[in-house]
């Protein structure tokens, strides 16, 4: 995907895992997904259409995968979804590339946005 035309989009979906050799051993055997691992913590998968993620930084969340949106401005958006009622489970922090936060949607949906380091 052009990276231009990814803001507001869904650009991630993260899964907490126990273990990511043996999530990584799974999802290549049964769906062919290929892996690039990025620490100890984090290996992205790409299943030949969109990329996500395996870590262990979190705990494992039985209800589903966090699925994460891209924003070009992480302040701006979040100040929207607070005006549109979500409430932030998750405030911002940086990572190797970026920074995001998490929000609870208005049903009770954990989502999270980051974009890429702003200077």
């Amino acid at each position: 995907m052009n990276v231009q035309n990814r803001n507001l989009s869904i650009d991630n979906i993260e899964f907490n895992v126990k273990d990511i050799a043996r999530s990584k051993a799974f999802y290549g055997a049964v769906f062919g997904w290929t892996f690039v691992d990025y620490g100890p913590a984090y290996t992205e998968f790409h299943d030949g259409r969109l990329a996500g993620g395996f870590t262990t930084g979190e705990p494992v969340r039985p209800g589903g995968p966090l699925v994460i949106l891209y924003a070009d401005n992480l302040g701006e958006i979040r100040r929207k979804l607070i005006d549109a009622g979500a409430s932030i489970s998750h405030e911002t922090f940086s990572f190797p590339g970026g920074r995001r936060f998490h929000f609870i949607d208005l049903d009770g949906y954990e989502l999270a946005v980051w974009c890429a380091e702003q200077v």
